[in-house]
This record gives C-alpha cells, structure tokens and sequence, in this order.
C-alpha cells in the first residue's frame, strides 16, 4: 500500500513539475535584477494560466522547445522582421523590444511586456507611444554583457597603457623595438593608479572588479542608493564627477544614455580629466564630444583613449577619430563571448518562465529615468 501511495505521489509531483516548471535559478544567482520588478501578466490564485503570445526574433528550434517546457502557456512565434512582427501585432502579449514601432503599439493592444536584447534601451524608449503605454512592462539584458565588456574595456586599456599597437606595428615589419624617441610615452603599470567608474552599475561593477585586480585604487558615481561592492573605495553621484575626475588616471564610462548623460563628456568635462589621463567608452558614443575628445588627444592632454562606441556610429571612412593619436577603436563587439550568450539565453529563458507564470520580471526599465 505503501509503495502505491508513494507511486501515486511521485507521479503527481512530475504532472505538476510538468505543468508548473521551477524558477531556473536560485534567488542568490538570478542572470538579471530584481529592482523595480514588476508583473506583465497577473495570475490570480487558483485562476489557469491564460495562453500568451510572444514574438520574438531569430531563435533557433531547439531555443523555442526550451521556453515550450519552462512555459507551457507561452505560444513564442517567430517572425522574419518587423513587416512580419506588423502582421502579428495583434496577437502579441510580449515581444522582442527589436519589433517595436509607433505602428506596432498602435495595433498591439493586447501588449503587456517588450524585451530589449541589449542593454542599452535609448532608442525603444524614446517613443512616445511607448512611453505613454504605462502598462507596457520593459525589460532589458543588462548585467548580461558585464563580464564581457569589462575584459574588452581593460584588454583595450592595457593595449594602451603597455603600448602594443606599437609592437604590433613593429611586427608586421619585422623589426625589433619601437624606436624610442627621447620624448616618446612610457609604457604605463596600472598598479596604484585610480579608476574612475561613470555609473557603477553591472557593467561598472565588472570592469570596477578587474581594476581592484590589478592593483588599482576605484572610485565611482552612482545615481542609486544601492549597496557598492567593498573594493570600490568611494561612491559619489552624478553632480559629484566634476569634482572627482582630476583624481583619476583611467575613465570609464558605463552610463546608459539618457538625456542628462548625452555630451555629458564635452569640452568643459574633458577639461576637467587629470592631464595623461585615459578615457574608456564601452557606453554609447554620444555621452563623449567627439570633437572635444580628438582635441584633447591630439593636443596630448589626454594620454589615449579606448573607444568601442563613437559618434558618429558607425563611425565612417575618413573621419578625423581614425587617425588621432593613441586612439584605440572597435567596433562596438566588447559584448561578444560564449559567457555573454549563455547568460543572455539564461535571462530571456527565465522571464518567459516568469512571463507565463505571472510572476516579477526581471530588468525592469524605468521608462521615465531612460534606464
């Protein structure tokens, strides 16, 4: 009878697993944030789940079978582009933050949440039929790309500091030595110098994290209240980074753009930076002045600068940023790694699970502040 019982229980635990899937993830190692968490979707208790529609763009089958299992009540639809995403606006409960438009949201009158795939949400929320559409929950993919762009911002900063375009120069001649003039640029050692992080959030924390590893003294500027990790020195807020920048030996900039933040690196504030200085830019190209930049540079206020944004973007052949002096340019890929995919499917899994069950997502944006 026992044994019976015992069947009875484990079978009906695996129906239920099956219907009503786990979190994927402890509380302690959620792939995103749950500050200003909200519900897209309410599930009243005891209530069945409602069956949603949820647009997204180029997942791969086995990528849709997986949210099928986390999800049950989830239909996700993939659609080719946002002509196709237009016909099926109607029907979304969620999309791809990629397929919005004002001609969207005007027919998706079901819509109830809208994922950015990127951090960065500048140009979704700058819409204003977005922005009126207060019940519209959005989300985005920040602290995803964190680890990633914090090894590209140091290698960037070291490839400088270590001064290996030279070498590599040297290299493909196939020559020894850089020719060293008397006046030329030591190389730099991190050890004791001092990091200033433009808005340590989960991108800053990273790259905050790689200087306290090599030796470095960080300081940062924060708009939240929100506890700073102990290898971070000082934190200041945003009206505090005028004061602070002649501290610093390295600038990175990891603010979201934002109204107050577009040119906020102009003339007055790169003036400001201690003179031999480097400037990271792993942001959005438009928070740096671009011509206030090539200008510092070029009159050696500044001692480099690694840029894997510009303004403009992309930045085109013939513009005077390619050939300043010690100017380090990508093309805006310090995202790009197998650790920045797996977390970013780890994220868009989970808030579909979240999605469907009526629970909180997670990454919610402040529509209002722009981040």
């Amino acid at each position: 009878m026992g044994l019976v019982t015992n069947a009875a229980r484990i079978a009906a635990l695996l129906v239920f697993l099956a219907v009503c899937p786990p979190p994927l993830f402890a509380a302690d190692d959620l792939p995103g944030s749950l500050r200003n968490a909200r519900v897209a979707r309410a599930v009243a208790p005891g209530e069945p789940r409602p069956e949603l529609t949820f647009l997204a763009g180029a997942l791969s089958q086995a990528q849709v079978d997986e949210l099928k299992k986390v999800a049950p009540n989830v239909r996700v639809e993939r659609v080719g582009g946002r002509a196709q995403a237009m016909e099926r606006a109607a029907e979304a409960d969620g999309v791809e933050a990629r397929f919005l438009s004002p001609e969207f949201l005007a027919k998706a009158t079901k819509l109830t949440w809208a994922h950015a795939t990127s951090a960065g949400v500048d140009r979704f929320i700058s819409m204003p039929a977005l922005r009126e559409r207060s019940a519209v929950v959005v989300t985005n993919s920040r602290g995803v790309h964190g680890p990633a762009i914090a090894d590209h911002a140091m290698g960037m900063l070291l490839a400088l500091t270590r001064r290996l375009p030279e070498y590599h120069d040297a290299q493909q001649k196939a020559r020894w030595g850089i020719g060293e003039r008397d006046d030329a640029p030591k190389a730099v050692t991190l050890q004791g110098r001092t990091m200033l992080v433009v808005g340590i959030g989960g991108i800053g924390t990273e790259i905050a994290r790689r200087a306290h590893g090599f030796g470095m003294r960080v300081i940062a500027t924060r708009r939240s209240e929100a506890p700073t990790e102990t290898f971070v020195e000082r934190v200041g807020k945003p009206e505090d980074l005028g004061a602070m920048l002649p501290e610093a030996d390295v600038v990175a900039i990891c603010v979201p753009l934002t109204g107050e933040t577009e040119k906020l690196f102009d003339g007055a504030m790169i003036g400001r930076m201690k003179k031999g200085a480097y400037l990271i830019n792993i942001a959005r190209g438009r928070i740096v002045d671009t011509e206030a930049l090539i200008a510092a540079l070029t009159e050696g206020r500044l001692a480099g600068a690694a840029l894997d944004v510009t303004d403009p973007e992309p930045l085109p052949a013939g513009h005077a940023l390619w050939t300043t002096p010690n100017v380090l340019i990508t093309p805006h890929v310090a995202a790009d790694g197998e650790l920045t995919e797996e977390r970013w499917w780890a994220l868009y899994k989970e808030n579909i699970r979240r999605f469907g069950a009526g629970e909180p997502l997670l990454n919610c944006v402040d529509v209002a502040a722009g981040y």
